[in-house]
């Protein structure tokens, strides 16, 4: 039989597509078996991508990012339109000097790392200058000729770069901490701005949080979006996956201030350790250059983040790789408290973690220690409270924390959809956690917890269960146990007067006999939740099927 044509509401990530709000069913076409999905207003989820890279959600913090001629202010200086641009447009400016300061600026307050980016070539003048206000307000001169940057300005930015986009333009940017204002001045040389004439061609100011220059976002009256959004369902290809799964996470919040910054504020470099940011060497974790390289002289020595106040079970993790492969490194708290964990590096990179427990002791952040003596590149710290990690969350913010809410999914379907009295509910899935501390469900229900039918994961370790309720009343409670929940299981349920049955990867693990089913037209919707114990973990498909298959037709569908 052919499954998918006989499911009456058939999810598939593969299959589907999400964008913000929306998880998209295959069934039924008519969009009334589409999720609806939110998880909160800010860009800090990440997921991995089909190329096995992290994805994050980006924001070019500038209004109109490519209209010099509105929210941007021209200071000793005009700008002309319609100029022959790098990506063959004729969408670049003319940026001339008409006095000594000749710039084009733009006030924005930006908190945290940020990385200001403007395509340039050369016009009359060969030199541009990037520089950010606020605090460890500086810049950098870029030599538009050579493509070399030139001399800082004032505070060093934390990193520059210029680079070559073909037709002598080319893309400059600063990594600064914090601003209020962007600007970019028309200069006569490396290190002088002062002459009263000369002119740039100018296109794509951007301005983010992060390390790195990321693609282009062009922005009008307000800031543009891209990649992962704040509601979007987070499509998952972890493990090397070819097909993906909806990832569902609970909230969670990164308390390490700069996970990728490792020499900002709270964080200790100890002496025998040098740290250099967005190295070329290697690619990071996403695919940018926004690593660090570690260089290690000293087998005793590493780089910590420390300050933090932590009672509750917590869990560390941090994405490192090594330069040849061997290279071994001690994770542990600053505190002294909790057990270290040695860790062998291998020339990919790896997420590492170390879990501590709610034992009475305090926790104050995390401890790269005993870097073998040579190089290791490192990426993406995270420190959140609970017993096993979740996806990594990107905090620049300083000594902040950020946090990313809940995933929730819900509400798929209609009494059209479903058929109350018989039927199967099944759902390819895996758990983020086996520690038997709560249930997580999927269910068919009226919206209640009175007249549902429920998938999920028990509170006992390895144990998988099922349960239905008319009335409020349990009509049967089956389960399976001895599983690692974290590991994809294909389970389906089957519901039928007095013909109940739970089908575990191939096999029959319960049945009951006895036990009635909820009335026609009761179930109206299907959840990634019930109960008020929403699912978390991954699903690579759910399929809800009408009538009550056949033994032998089980047996297939869950192997």
């Amino acid at each position: 039989m052919s499954f998918f044509d006989d499911a009456s509401l058939a999810f598939l990530p593969s299959g589907g597509a999400g964008k913000d709000t929306k998880a998209y069913s295959i069934k039924p076409t008519d969009g009334s078996g589409d999720f609806t999905f939110s998880r909160g207003s800010n860009l800090s989820a990440t997921r991995i991508g089909p190329t096995g890279l992290i994805e994050k959600g980006r924001e070019n913090l500038l209004l109109r990012s490519n209209e010099f001629d509105t929210t941007w202010a021209t200071i000793d200086s005009n700008v002309t339109s319609s100029q022959s641009g790098y990506d063959g447009s004729s969408d670049a400016w003319l940026l001339s000097k008409t006095g000594a300061s000749g710039r084009i600026t733009q006030t924005k307050s930006i908190s945290g790392i940020f990385t200001f980016s403007v395509y340039v070539k050369k016009g009359t003048t060969d030199w541009v200058l990037l520089y950010k206000t606020g605090t460890g307000e500086g810049g950098r001169y870029f030599d538009l000729t050579n493509g070399v940057t030139g001399s800082s300005i004032a505070t060093a930015p934390i990193d520059s770069k210029i680079e070559d986009v073909g037709n002598g333009w080319y893309r400059c940017s600063i990594v600064g901490n914090s601003a209020t204002a962007v600007v970019a001045y028309v200069a006569d040389s490396n290190g002088s701005q002062s002459g009263t004439s000369g002119s740039i061609y100018i296109q794509d100011a951007q301005a983010e949080i992060g390390l790195a220059a990321t693609e282009v976002i062009t922005t009008g009256a307000t800031t543009g979006k891209a990649g992962l959004l704040e509601d979007e369902p987070r499509f998952d290809y972890s493990g090397g996956a070819t097909c993906p799964s909806l990832l569902l996470e609970p909230s969670r919040t990164n308390l390490i201030g700069y996970s990728e910054y490792f020499e900002g504020t709270d964080w200790v470099v100890q002496a025998g350790i040098t740290l250099t940011p967005n190295t070329t060497e290697t690619l990071s974790p996403e695919g940018l250059n926004n690593a660090y390289k570690v260089v290690s002289t000293d087998a005793t020595k590493g780089f910590y983040f420390g300050g933090l106040n932590v009672t509750n079970a917590a869990v560390r993790t941090i994405y490192l790789k090594g330069s040849v492969g061997g290279e071994t490194i001690v994770l542990k708290d600053p505190s002294g408290f909790g057990t270290p964990s040695t860790k062998t590096l291998s020339t990919d990179w790896q997420r590492f973690e170390m879990a501590t427990t709610n034992d009475g002791n305090s926790y104050q952040g995390l401890f790269i220690d005993d870097i073998s003596v040579g190089t290791i590149y490192a990426y993406g710290a995270q420190l959140e409270a609970g017993s096993y990690p979740t996806s990594y969350i990107p905090n620049h913010s300083g000594t902040g924390s950020v946090t990313r809410g809940l995933d929730v999914c819900e509400g798929a379907g209609d009494a059209s959809t479903f058929n109350s009295t018989e039927g199967v509910l099944y759902a390819e899935i895996s758990a983020l956690e086996d520690l038997g501390t709560a249930r997580r469900y999927i269910s068919l229900s009226d919206g209640s917890s009175s007249n549902d039918l429920r998938l999920y994961f028990n509170n006992s370790v390895g144990t998988i269960a099922a349960l239905s309720k008319v009335g409020g009343v349990t009509q049967f409670s089956m389960f399976g146990s001895g599983y690692d929940l974290t590991e994809v299981h294909k389970i389906a349920v089957k519901y039928k007067v007095n013909d109940f049955a739970l089908w575990i990867d191939g096999v029959e693990v319960d049945t009951d006999s006895s036990g009635s089913v909820n009335a026609a037209n009761t179930f109206n919707e299907l959840a990634f939740n019930g109960n008020s114990l929403p699912f978390f973990g991954k699903a690579k498909q759910v399929l809800v099927f009408n009538t009550a298959l056949s033994d032998a037709d089980l047996t297939t569908l869950t192997t």
